[in-house]
């Protein structure tokens, strides 16, 4: 993918929740837009880090030792092995950097989980 690409945009077009869409690719690591709001679920992601950053709107991450409120301009880092549980109370249009082995709902699946081929679907 060596083509520019407006993230905001791609993810303002998504018209599913909670089923992140590869825009880029860097190394070992995927970047990828999604548009979500409610709630996915808890999970983790044993043997890598997960960032998030916020296009639009705001995002809550919900983890066993705490909450952070993310908003519009705003990245956090979950650490591997961290569960968490983003929610959106509102829609909310976010930037993931992940590496390329990372499970989209880690080791929980629900209907909300999408595999890597659905979110490597054209946009």
């Amino acid at each position: 993918m060596t083509e520019v690409v407006s993230p905001a945009h791609i993810a303002e077009s998504l018209t599913e929740l909670w089923s992140p869409r590869v825009v880029a690719e860097l190394d070992d690591s995927y970047v990828k837009v999604a548009k979500v709001q409610g709630t996915l679920a808890w999970h983790s992601h044993e043997h890598e880090d997960e960032l998030f950053y916020i296009l639009k709107g705001s995002l809550t991450i919900e983890m066993e030792d705490r909450t952070v409120v993310l908003h519009e301009g705003d990245t956090f880092v979950v650490p591997k092995g961290v569960r968490h549980n983003p929610v959106a109370e509102q829609e909310c249009h976010i930037m993931l950097i992940e590496r390329k082995s990372t499970l989209h709902t880690g080791n929980e699946v629900t209907a909300q989980t999408r595999s890597l081929a659905e979110q490597l679907r054209a946009v």
